[in-house]
């Protein structure tokens, strides 16, 4: 690559069409946490978690009532949600398990724990964390080498439980 991105360059946030706005913020706000920062109209919502202006928008401007694109279509695969730790991850896993939310999957990547699920409007969500880059799996060249294993749910769910 002759001119890589800078490289503290980061996603800000991701701008999603949903079909219904109510079930949409009931599920980032009422199930992930995620906070009301702004409300824009009756079509759009901005999200955040903390003091930042949004990490997540949700509209309805070209998809009220609408239905999720069909398989063997283009678009996104998901969104994934940072978690600055493990425990805070577990959190996330404790509300799903509470809100009856299921899972796509969950796996190990040795670089990170990840939960896989839907939205309601079947939009793909990853909820992660990152291990310390220090801990990633790397071969004997020092190449990155993610895996992908199973996570250990019950492990993980025992973290939630643990004082920040």
């Amino acid at each position: 690559m002759s001119n890589p991105v800078h490289p503290a360059t980061r996603i800000g946030h991701v701008h999603l069409k949903v079909a219904d706005l109510g079930r949409a913020i009931a599920f980032y706000s009422g199930v992930l946490g995620f906070e009301i920062t702004q409300k824009y109209g009756r079509d759009a919502v901005f999200l955040s978690a903390g003091d930042y202006h949004h990490h997540i928008g949700l509209n309805t401007w070209q998809s009220k009532g609408g239905t999720p694109p069909p398989p063997g279509t283009t678009g996104l695969f998901h969104t994934a949600i940072l978690y600055p730790t493990r425990a805070a991850l577990a959190d996330a896993l404790k509300r799903l398990i509470e809100n009856d939310i299921p899972l796509d999957g969950a796996s190990d990547h040795g670089v990170s724990e990840a939960l896989y699920l839907r939205d309601p409007d079947q939009n793909g969500v990853e909820l992660y964390w990152d291990r310390d880059p220090a801990d990633w799996p790397r071969d004997a060249e020092g190449n990155l080498e993610m895996v992908t294993a199973p996570l250990d749910l019950d492990s993980l769910l025992a973290e939630a439980s643990q004082p920040a």
